[in-house]
C-alpha cells in the first residue's frame, strides 16, 4: 500500500471512530490510561511554550495542555476528529486545530518548543518519516513526548493481529524498545521515560523488574526526547 492509500485508510478509520472516541476521551485523560501524560510533559516543556499535539483526536488532551499554560495547535488526520476538536477551542484563545498528516506536517521548520504524539506515530506507514517530520518542526533543544502502545494493549490486538492472515493493516506495531532505538539513532536524546500500567497490574510489584519487563506489562510507554542534533537541511534560508 502506498503512503496516500495508507493514510486515506487511516483517515477513514478514525473518521468512523470519532464519535466513540469523543465519548471516552475525557475519562481517559482525567482518570484512565492518559492521566499521567500532561504532568509528565509539563515536567520538561516550559510553561508558555508553543506546542503541537500530533494525533490530537477530539482535542481533549490539547485542551488540557492549553489549560496548563501552553500555546497549542492540535493536528489530526481525521476531519471528523478535528470538527469535534474545534468545538473545544471555541472559548480558548490559546488553542487551535488543523487537519494534517504526520508524514507531511503543515508547519514551518523549528516552529515548536515541544510536541506531543500519543499512540499516533504507529498509525503512519513510515514511523521514521514521521519522526523526521517531527524533528523538523521542533526547535533545537526542544522536546517531544511520545506514547507507544505496550505489547498486549487492546489496539494492537484489534488493529494489528490480522496482518498474520495476510490482511492489510494500517498500524505499525512497534515495541517500546524499538521506538527508543529508532529515535536515538535519528537525532533525539532520551531525557525520561515511564510506563502506564495495564489494568490489574500491581504497580508496587514492578519496581524491582528490569525496564524491558516493565514495558512488557505496560499498556503504554511514555518517552520524553530532546532534539539535540542540528540538521542543516532543516534550516530556513
Amino acid at each position: 500500500m502506498n503512503r496516500d492509500g495508507w493514510h486515506q485508510e487511516a483517515e477513514r478509520k478514525w473518521d468512523s471512530f470519532a464519535g466513540k472516541w469523543a465519548s471516552n476521551s475525557r475519562e481517559m485523560w482525567d482518570k484512565g490510561s492518559r492521566k499521567k501524560i500532561i504532568p509528565f510533559f509539563s515536567k520538561y516543556v516550559p510553561e508558555g511554550g508553543k506546542v503541537s499535539d500530533l494525533g490530537c483526536g477530539d482535542g481533549y488532551g490539547s485542551l488540557m495542555l492549553a489549560k496548563s499554560g501552553y500555546e497549542v495547535i492540535g493536528l489530526d488526520i481525521s476531519s471528523e476528529m478535528i470538527e469535534a476538536a474545534n468545538l473545544r477551542a471555541a472559548d480558548n484563545s490559546h488553542l487551535s486545530f488543523i487537519r494534517g498528516d504526520l508524514a507531511k506536517l503543515p508547519f514551518p521548520n523549528e516552529e515548536f518548543d515541544g510536541v506531543m504524539a500519543i499512540n499516533s506515530i504507529e498509525w503512519t506507514e513510515s514511523p521514521l518519516q514521521a519522526l523526521s517530520e517531527i524533528k523538523r518542526i521542533v526547535k533545537p533543544e526542544g522536546y517531544a513526548c511520545f506514547g507507544i502502545l505496550g505489547p498486549t494493549a487492546a489496539p494492537r490486538i484489534n488493529n494489528s493481529y490480522q496482518r498474520l492472515y495476510g490482511e492489510k493493516v494500517i498500524i505499525n506495531s512497534m515495541q517500546s524498545w524499538e521506538f527508543e532505538q529508532l529515535a536515538i539513532e535519528n537525532g533525539w536524546e532520551l531525557v525520561a521515560d515511564t510506563g502506564v500500567e495495564k489494568r490489574g497490574v500491581d504497580v508496587d510489584k514492578l519496581a524491582d523488574l528490569s525496564k524491558e519487563l516493565r514495558q512488557a506489562v505496560s499498556f503504554m510507554w511514555l518517552f520524553i526526547f530532546k532534539k539535540t542534533v542540528a540538521n542543516e537541511q532543516f534550516n530556513q534560508s
